[in-house]
This record gives structure tokens, C-alpha cells and sequence, in this order.
């Protein structure tokens, strides 16, 4: 097994890709480094001095700003209905779906396991909680986890 690096990546200086990665189509910013077995989709941007832990899942619609931390399998979905045909043909994007966009602001965490669903922002500074599924917007310095996640408080609180 080895990395599949297409050539359409566009890469930072100084980025770091650990092994068995699938990246294709996307922009990785300066300084960032990408554990073992991260996938990478079309269209994903990445922003400068970023971490992305083993096992995450970045699919298309998928933006990072600067400084941001994704936790091991970490899961971005850019769908909400997902579907695999429609009218019994194989859905394409571009023609009967178009990725939903999902904004990580700078500086901001996600915990080990967490599900990010599609078309939502999660605001700068933010810490979403392990195993958290964040289904709505994220507001700047807060603390969300649980199912569906909440504000459980602010970044400010913690030392």
C-alpha cells in the first residue's frame, strides 16, 4: 500500500503527508501536516499550519482555514440526503448533486471521532468535543459536544 498523491494537488512548503493517504484535487497550506490514512477530496482547501489526525475523512465542499486541528477519524459529511442513484442512475456531482459546503474558521478543533455534517460553520477558536455529531452552526469560542452537540461553554473558560 502507498500514498495516492494525484497530480492535481496543490501542496505548501514545508507540508507533511505520513503514509497510505488518498489526496486528490485539493490545496494543502503551508506547514500543515497529514497522518496515516487521511482522505483527502476534490476541491478541499487547507489552510496553513493546520493538523489533520490519522483516519479523518475530508470530502468535496470541505474548507479549513489557518491553524485549524482535525482529530483522529474525524468525519465530514457533504450531503443530507445522501443517495447513491437517482432515477435509477448513479447520482454525479455536478449534474443531479452538488457537495454541500462546510467551513472550519481559523484556529479551531475537532475532537477525536467527531462528525461534522455538511452545508454548517464551525467558528474560529471552537472546540468541538470527541465523538461529537454537529449538525447546525458553531459559534466563535464555544465548546460543543454530545449528539446532537451543544454549547457546553466557552474557549475562555479553560486554562
Amino acid at each position: 500500500m502507498k500514498n495516492q498523491i494525484i497530480s492535481n494537488v496543490k501542496l505548501g512548503k514545508n507540508v507533511m503527508i505520513y503514509n497510505f493517504v488518498n489526496i486528490y484535487g485539493c490545496e494543502i497550506g503551508n506547514n500543515t501536516k497529514v497522518g496515516s490514512f487521511v482522505e483527502i477530496r476534490d476541491g478541499v482547501k487547507i489552510g496553513k499550519n493546520c493538523k489533520i489526525q490519522a483516519f479523518a475523512f475530508l470530502p468535496q465542499g470541505v474548507i479549513l482555514e489557518d491553524e485549524v486541528f482535525i482529530g483522529p477519524h474525524a468525519c465530514f459529511v457533504n450531503d443530507k440526503v445522501p443517495r447513491a442513484t437517482t432515477g435509477g442512475r448513479l447520482k454525479e456531482i455536478g449534474k443531479d448533486w452538488k457537495p454541500l459546503a462546510t467551513i472550519v474558521k481559523k484556529g479551531a478543533s475537532i475532537g477525536a471521532n467527531a462528525t461534522i455534517l455538511g452545508g454548517i460553520t464551525i467558528g474560529r477558536n471552537s472546540i468541538v468535543g470527541a465523538g461529537a455529531v454537529v449538525t447546525k452552526d458553531v459559534p466563535d469560542n464555544s465548546i460543543v459536544a454530545g449528539n446532537p452537540a451543544r454549547v457546553i461553554g466557552r474557549v475562555k473558560d479553560i486554562k
